[in-house]
C-alpha cells in the first residue's frame, strides 16, 4: 500500500492541522506532542502549568486506554480478541459505547459506513488493490453490520470470518474522551488533535487540505470537533484505489477526494468524514439535514473545487 509518502493517520493529521497553530488571540499554552493510535497526535491547552502537567498524564493515560480496546495490531486489544474469537464477554462500557455509535452513522447512511469491511481491505491489502476473481466475493460473504450482535456485556460477530476495523472512528472517539478527561481537570479552553480534532473555549484555526491540491478551505473551530477523510490518503498499491471502502461495491472510486465534517463529537464526526466521501453531493445534503448532529461538511472533488454544504 501507499500514501503518497506519508501513513493515512500522519496524512490526516498534517491535512486537518495545517493552520491549527491555537485560538485566534494570542496566549500561553501548554502542549503536549507525542504518539497515539499509531500516529503524531498534539494537545493544546491553557491554564496553570502545574495543573496542565496532570491533566495531561491523565489524557496519555486515556489513549493508552483506547488503544488496548481498539489497536488492530495489539493482538491482546479487545478488538484484537473480538476478532480471533468471534466474541468478547467482558465488553466494557466504552466498547458498547463506540459500537452504538457505529450502529447510529451505518443507519444514517445507508449502510456505507459498516466497521465489517476488514475482510475486504484484508483482501485488498494482500493483493495491492487488484485481488484475483473470487477473492472480493469470498471476503464480501463475511461483511454486514447486520452480522455484529452485542449489548452492554458481549459482542458477537455472527459469521464465520467476521473482523471490524475502527479505523475510520476510533481516532475520533479517542479525541473525545481525552477532551473530557481535560474538562474534568477544569481545562476549558483546549485543542485535542489525534487526526480528528476536538475544540473546547476559545476559537481555534483550522486548515483542510487534499492529498493533491494541499490547503484547500480554513475553518474556526470552537466547542465543536471535526474530521477529515481523503480516500486516496492511502492507496492499494501504486496507484491504486483508496482506502475507503463501500462495503457493497469495494472496487467503486469515490466521488470525492476529500470530505470533512463538522459536529459536536470527533466521533461521530469521524465516521460521517468517511462513509460521505462514498455519497454525491445530493446525497450528503440528505444525511446533513437529517441528522441534527452535523454542522457543516466541506466536500472537495477531484479537480480541487470545494463546495460548503451547512
Amino acid at each position: 500500500m501507499t500514501a503518497k509518502g506519508l501513513s493515512r493517520r500522519r496524512f490526516l493529521a498534517i491535512a486537518a492541522t495545517c493552520l491549527a497553530a491555537g485560538p485566534v488571540r494570542a496566549k500561553t499554552a501548554t502542549r503536549w506532542r507525542g504518539l497515539a493510535l499509531g500516529a503524531e497526535a498534539e494537545i493544546t491547552l491553557h491554564g496553570p502549568e502545574d495543573a496542565a502537567g496532570r491533566a495531561l498524564r491523565a489524557a496519555r493515560d486515556e489513549l493508552q486506554r483506547i488503544e488496548r480496546l481498539f489497536s488492530l495490531y495489539d493482538p491482546d486489544s479487545d478488538l484484537s480478541r473480538l476478532n480471533r474469537d468471534g466474541r468478547l464477554d467482558d465488553l466494557l462500557p466504552d466498547f458498547y459505547a463506540l459500537l452504538d455509535i457505529c450502529s447510529l452513522v451505518h443507519t444514517a447512511t445507508g449502510g456505507l459506513f459498516d466497521p465489517s469491511v476488514q475482510p475486504l481491505w484484508r483482501a485488498l491489502a494482500a493483493h495491492r488493490g487488484a485481488p484475483p476473481p473470487g477473492v472480493l466475493e469470498h471476503a464480501q460473504a463475511r461483511v454486514g453490520w447486520d452480522g455484529v450482535a452485542y449489548d452492554r456485556t458481549a459482542a458477537r460477530l455472527t459469521r464465520p470470518g467476521m473482523a471490524l476495523t475502527f479505523n475510520g472512528i476510533a481516532q475520533g472517539f479517542a479525541t473525545d474522551r481525552v477532551a473530557e478527561a481535560l474538562a474534568r481537570f477544569g481545562f476549558e479552553e483546549t485543542l485535542v488533535n489525534i487526526g480528528e480534532f476536538r475544540a473546547g473555549a476559545g476559537t481555534w484555526r483550522i486548515g483542510i487540505a487534499d492529498p493533491d491540491q494541499g490547503l484547500v478551505a480554513t475553518r474556526t473551530l470552537e466547542r465543536g470537533a471535526m474530521a477529515t477523510s481523503s480516500p486516496s490518503a492511502l492507496l492499494f498499491g501504486a496507484g491504486g484505489r483508496g482506502h475507503i471502502l463501500d462495503p457493497g461495491f469495494p472496487l467503486r472510486d469515490a466521488p470525492w477526494s476529500t470530505v470533512s465534517v463538522e459536529a459536536k463529537s470527533a466521533a461521530v464526526a469521524d465516521g460521517f468524514s468517511t462513509a460521505l466521501c462514498l455519497l454525491d453531493a445530493p446525497a450528503v445534503q440528505t444525511v446533513l439535514a437529517a441528522n441534527a448532529a452535523l454542522k457543516r461538511i466541506v466536500l472537495v472533488d477531484r479537480n480541487g473545487d470545494v463546495a460548503t454544504l451547512v
